[in-house]
């Protein structure tokens, strides 16, 4: 294997989490049993210091078609719109005929509210279900996979890219980063959200691992990305969504634009916290089995005391956690979940069937929250259960969720 970012081939071991099954195949109950698994493993660049999977599912498989919906979640939609806001005011408040492409536009959540300030939008959404829904929620949508050849195709330049949680999914990285620069006018801005592999490390969410993110970065990988096609970052910050997302703003390197004073304060900290060091990954590996331990004890400890455990939540990234523990419907009982896409579905790998929280009927006693990056809003709309005596645990629990 090379690198995914650099084409070095001094790559290492990072962090093993066995053979999982992609984490978005919710299955059909004839599919259970007969899903595929793949290894789950991180590996380090020594050259870059990129965090990357070492396997890739490929892309047809895990962005052909898909039931992940970014409009389900208030929080989700209220950041997509400070992202819209923040973006017109710093950059195109007065500029006429404004502009936005917006890349795995999923349902079309982000681009509704660049609409509402004035922007002629586009989606690129490669999953067909999502891209429909978007496209009858009046918004405009390609239904096509992101790349270069798609760049070209589109035959316009556009004054904002928005990429939230897409880039560091990228099988053909290289097409896309160059698909991005062709696209982007000269005074264009590139904002990219990603899950912020320091932040990752710091909240022992190793959950946020799985076969769609096939690389984490830092903000130093990522720049040795950008500047390999001819862009660069000249600014950052951290935002609450998903426990630490960092929000960078790019634009084409020729332009020259000076590195703000948070952005270099960011970097700064990387360098000095050694984020990028391979030391780092090694001692996180480590710390993730001291964790399955921990949570398999607690839930243990439950069922033996008699205690009904429910997932609260199906998210992807519970797969991952459910399947490194080797835990099923015997520890913990059903998946509740709000997104009717996933209706009578069960997780892949564990076989944990879902409920629509709308239809419960009964309650356990504890609900084991895999959903936990909206914990401020879990907890706000389900005081009432917990006022009732109903235990939300939170397994990963930072403090910006």
């Amino acid at each position: 294997m090379i690198c995914r970012v650099c084409d070095s081939t001094n790559l290492v071991p990072a962090i093993d989490l066995g053979l999982q099954p992609w984490c978005n195949n919710f299955l059909k109950k004839e599919e259970v049993g007969h899903e595929p698994f793949y290894p789950l493993r991180v590996v380090y660049c020594h050259e870059c210091g990129t965090t990357q999977l070492d396997y890739t599912v490929k892309k047809e498989v895990m962005f052909g078609d898909h039931t992940y919906l970014s409009g389900v979640t208030k929080s989700l939609g209220e950041h997509f719109r400070q992202i819209a806001v923040e973006v017109d005011d710093r950059f195109f408040k007065e500029t006429p005929g404004k502009s936005v492409l917006d890349i795995g536009s999923n349902d079309g959540t982000q681009l509704k509210h660049f609409q509402q300030l004035g922007y002629e939008v586009l989606g690129v959404e490669s999953s067909k279900t999502t891209a429909k829904i978007a496209q009858e929620a009046g918004v405009p949508t390609r239904q096509a996979f992101f790349n270069l050849e798609t760049a070209r195709s589109l035959g316009k330049k556009f004054h904002a890219i928005n990429a939230a949680g897409v880039f560091f999914h990228l099988e053909e990285l290289h097409s896309v980063t160059d698909g991005i620069r062709e696209s982007l006018r000269e005074d264009g801005v590139f904002v990219v959200q990603f899950l912020y592999m320091k932040r990752i490390v710091d909240n022992l969410a190793f959950d946020q691992i799985y076969h769609e993110h096939l690389l984490y970065y830092n903000l130093r990988p990522l720049e040795r990305l950008l500047e390999r096609h001819g862009l660069a970052m000249f600014d950052a910050y951290l935002a609450p969504i998903h426990g630490g997302s960092m929000i960078a703003f790019v634009t084409h390197k020729a332009r020259g634009l000076a590195p703000s004073a948070r952005l270099q304060e960011l970097q700064a900290a990387e360098d000095r916290e050694g984020s990028n060091r391979y030391e780092t990954y090694l001692k996180f590996a480590e710390r993730i089995k001291e964790f399955k331990v921990q949570n398999l004890a607690y839930l243990q400890a439950a069922k033996a005391a008699g205690k009904r455990v429910w997932g609260f939540g199906a998210p992807v990234k519970g797969n991952t956690m459910l399947n490194y523990f080797g835990v099923g419907p015997e520890l913990i009982e059903c998946l509740v979940e709000r997104n009717e896409l996933r209706r009578g579905l069960y997780a892949p790998g564990s076989h944990i069937p879902i409920m629509i929280e709308q239809e419960l009927t009964e309650l356990p006693a504890i609900y084991y929250v895999l959903a936990w990056n909206f914990k401020k809003e879990i907890l706000q709309r389900n005081q009432a259960l917990i006022d009732q005596g109903i235990e939300f645990f939170f397994p990963v629990n930072p403090p910006e969720a």
